[in-house]
């Protein structure tokens, strides 16, 4: 396929004819000729500068604010001020949006990399450095499903020297110490539930038994107390908390006044009642998993003078941009945290860019048009809480919803995506920890999907120590026989779906040297696929790291 130069007046964009827009070059390359319309074999309807675009660049038109109803012809200028075709009055500039500066290169779209003056005149480069020097290959790979955010911010740890800005800190110190009220309210939300729960079957028993209540020395029917009563004193700040929830201000009252009533927080968390609550948390669909690392410590947390630690921010919600969006570049060569794989470092690799993408599942959700943008990616690596099976949550139509059927039906409709029509899968498997807290209690049946779920088991298996949770199947336990049957399980669903194999992993997000060996992997699988045609392919769909203990 042969390379063209394209000139948007005075800019120069290179690409392949039949793909869009690759780089531009320079903003005063008088060469080649009248743009082809279909030279990008877009189908938009919209022309800029006689070319076609593709969706790809109708989503950033409209993105920057562009109207595009009614298939308009622009013309764009070198320094990204655009009008209609024949028409003088400049509506805008494209490029001075950061949201097209954020977006453009996740989309493999070009902007202009050198600074331009009103005149459109480049402005004068005192390094003059080729700028092919600084071209390398970019892989990118597309990170969905449970948990992605934490995995996106432990490989900003592994691969960037400063991964977060001191802004993006400062704005999650203040959103760790609003969640920590949040996490709070649930929990009194639920405490009130259950409570209500055992009052109203207690008046039911009563009810049932008249006898019950002729027993002063009982006094079962007229107590008003159960174990998820609070103290009086606590009673009053617990109702101002639930009221400020009611009324959707609780972001405006903290974490503004969090210093102050951080005694009190701490006193609520420790009081036997939300303690019992918690015990609960199964129940409490909105409560994550690390409410209570946070919560314990919420008086040192409160302090004006309380500094993030890296623990903190891999916990901590929040940190993704408002669209959904983030994304981290990686440079293999420079990792060093496993010096056995450093003389296996293909040198090729120093030629090579990747960069992580991280879509979150509300972004998914709400606009499923995102994954159309994705069709130069390289890899696709969903993640699935293995922890999920038992839990629910209630949708905005107030419907109940199992979380792993979920995390089933947006792994269906990805794999079923036109865009990742011949894209390969990596699936990773999370949260195992929490999976061998709840299997012996909680049955990997509860989730209809995996009702056909029959391990042979020792009949010790008893709640409690690991030995007791030992199976049949080569000594591994119950857990892990649980976790292997979900991989198998979605690994059958893709072969059904697609024909095609599916990678499995195990990752423990917590730890950096697995988050950095399931990128590592990734990276392999996107060489094997590059390389099949000459070398054949493995069969392997699994990689050899078998899950233990972790968190998150």
């Amino acid at each position: 396929m042969s390379s063209t130069t394209l000139v948007l007046n005075s800019s120069s964009i290179t690409l392949q004819e039949g793909h869009k827009p690759h780089c531009i070059i320079s903003a005063n390359l008088n060469v080649g000729g009248a743009l082809v319309q279909k030279a990008s074999n877009g189908s938009t309807g919209i022309l800029v500068n006689g070319r076609e675009i593709t969706k790809s660049e109708l989503q950033i038109l409209k993105l920057a604010g562009v109207q595009c109803a009614g298939k308009p012809h622009f013309w764009l200028n070198a320094d990204g001020s655009y009008q209609e075709e024949g028409q003088k009055t400049v509506k805008g500039k494209i490029w001075d949006k950061p949201i097209v500066k954020l977006l453009s290169p996740v989309l493999s779209l070009p902007t202009p990399n050198k600074m331009t003056n009103q005149c459109g005149e480049e402005a004068i480069n005192v390094v003059n450095r080729p700028e092919y020097l600084e071209q390398r290959t970019t892989q990118k790979l597309l990170l969905v499903g449970s948990g992605t955010s934490t995995i996106l911010k432990q490989a900003k740890f592994s691969y960037k020297s400063k991964p977060f800005s001191m802004d993006e800190c400062e704005d999650l110190k203040l959103i760790i110490q609003s969640n920590i009220y949040r996490y709070i309210g649930i929990l009194l939300e639920g405490r009130e539930r259950f409570e209500e729960e055992v009052l109203a079957d207690r008046r039911k028993l009563c009810q049932h038994d008249p006898s019950s209540s002729g027993r002063p020395e009982s006094g079962f029917c007229d107590e008003e107390v159960t174990e998820y009563s609070i103290v009086p004193r606590l009673k009053a700040f617990s109702d101002w908390i639930l009221k400020a929830m009611a009324l959707g201000n609780l972001e405006d009252i903290f974490p503004a006044a969090s210093r102050e009533y951080a005694p009190l927080v701490e006193e609520l968390w420790k009081d036997p009642a939300i303690q019992a609550t918690y015990r609960r948390r199964n129940e409490l669909p909105f409560l994550p998993s690390a409410a209570s690392y946070f919560l314990d410590r919420v008086v040192d947390i409160s302090r004006t003078e309380y500094e993030l630690c890296d623990i903190d921010i891999l916990y901590a919600d929040g940190i993704t941009s408002s669209d959904g969006l983030a994304s981290t570049d990686i440079s293999f060569p420079q990792l060093a945290l496993d010096l056995r794989v450093a003389d296996e470092l293909d040198p090729q690799d120093t030629l090579l860019r990747y960069q992580l993408i991280r879509i979150n599942n509300k972004g998914l959700r709400e606009n499923s048009k995102w994954l159309q943008m994705f069709d130069d990616v390289s890899l696709v690596i969903f993640c699935v809480a293995v922890s999920d099976y038992d839990e629910y949550y209630e949708d905005a139509n107030g419907t109940v919803v199992n979380k792993m059927i979920e995390s089933k039906q947006l792994f269906e409709s990805i794999a079923l995506h036109p865009t990742f029509e011949q894209m390969n899968f990596l699936l990773l498997l999370t949260k195992f920890d929490l999976l061998e807290q709840k299997i012996g209690k909680s049955p990997l049946t509860a989730c209809d999907w995996f009702a056909e779920f029959t391990p042979l088991v020792s009949r010790n298996l008893i709640d409690g120590t690991s030995r007791s949770k030992r199976g049949s199947h080569n000594g591994a336990s119950l857990a892990q026989m649980a976790a292997h049957y979900i991989g198998v399980k979605f690994k059958r669903l893709f072969h059904s779906l697609t024909e095609r194999k599916l990678y499995v992993s195990y990752v423990n997000a917590l730890d950096q040297q697995s988050v950095c060996s399931a990128i590592r992997y990734g990276r392999e699988i996107v060489k094997w696929e590059e390389e099949k045609p000459v070398f054949g392919s493995s069969e392997t769909v699994y990689s050899g790291d078998e899950p233990s203990s972790y968190s998150h």
